[in-house]
C-alpha cells in the first residue's frame, strides 16, 4: 500500500499529487484538525497503481494532513541546523543533567504537594540546594588551588589563572528548568 509520504504536497496550491500525477484536492477538515484530500474516482478507476493505492470501493484515495504540519516541518528543519545541534548538546550537558540529579536524589520524581504555588516552592528549594552544592564544589576547588599557589608551586600559576577566567565566565547556576533562549 502507498503511504501518505509517497504523495507530494504542493503548499502553494494546497493539494496532493499522487505517484501517477493525479491531483488530490482538499475536501474537509475533521474535528481533530486533520485536512482530508481526496482523489477523483474517474481518475483512479483506470490507474495502474489502484491495487497498491487504495482498497476503496468508490475508487478514491484519501490522504490526511494536520493543519500544523507545515509548522512542524519548519521546526524539523531548524532542529537540524548546526547551531541548534550544538545548543542541544550543551543543554544535555548542563540542564538535563541537573534535572536528572534533582529527580533522582532530591525527590522530584514523585510529590505529595498539590497546587502550582507549592510545587514552585519545592522546585525552588531543590534548585537552591543544587546551587549550594555547586558553590561548595567550586569553593573546594578554589581553596585547593589557593593552597597550591601559597606553596609557591610555580607550575600551577597558569592553571589557576585559566581556572579563574573560566569560573568567572561560566558560573552556571540554575534558577529554573526552562532552557535559556
Amino acid at each position: 500500500m502507498l503511504r501518505p509520504k509517497d504523495f507530494i504536497y504542493d503548499d502553494y496550491y494546497g493539494y496532493y499529487l499522487c505517484p501517477e500525477n493525479q491531483v488530490l484536492t482538499y475536501r474537509t477538515t475533521n474535528r481533530k484538525n486533520y485536512r482530508g484530500y481526496q482523489s477523483q474516482p474517474e481518475d483512479c478507476q483506470n490507474c495502474p497503481l489502484l491495487s497498491q493505492c487504495t482498497t476503496s470501493q468508490a475508487f478514491q484515495k484519501v490522504v490526511t494532513r494536520h493543519v500544523w504540519k507545515a509548522d512542524l516541518e519548519i521546526c524539523e528543519d531548524i532542529r537540524h541546523h548546526q547551531g541548534v545541534i550544538d545548543r542541544y548538546r550543551k543543554r544535555k550537558e548542563t540542564t538535563e543533567r541537573l534535572f536528572g540529579t534533582a529527580k533522582e536524589y532530591h525527590n522530584l520524581r514523585h510529590t505529595r504537594e498539590r497546587g502550582k504555588s507549592k510545587m514552585e516552592a519545592k522546585v525552588g528549594l531543590t534548585l537552591a540546594c543544587l546551587n549550594l552544592k555547586k558553590t561548595r564544589k567550586m569553593a573546594g576547588r578554589i581553596a585547593f588551588l589557593v593552597c597550591l599557589k601559597f606553596l609557591k608551586l610555580s607550575s600551577f600559576d597558569h592553571k589557576i589563572s585559566k581556572y579563574r577566567k573560566r569560573q568567572t565566565s561560566e558560573i552556571g547556576f540554575v534558577f529554573n528548568l526552562t532552557s535559556p533562549r
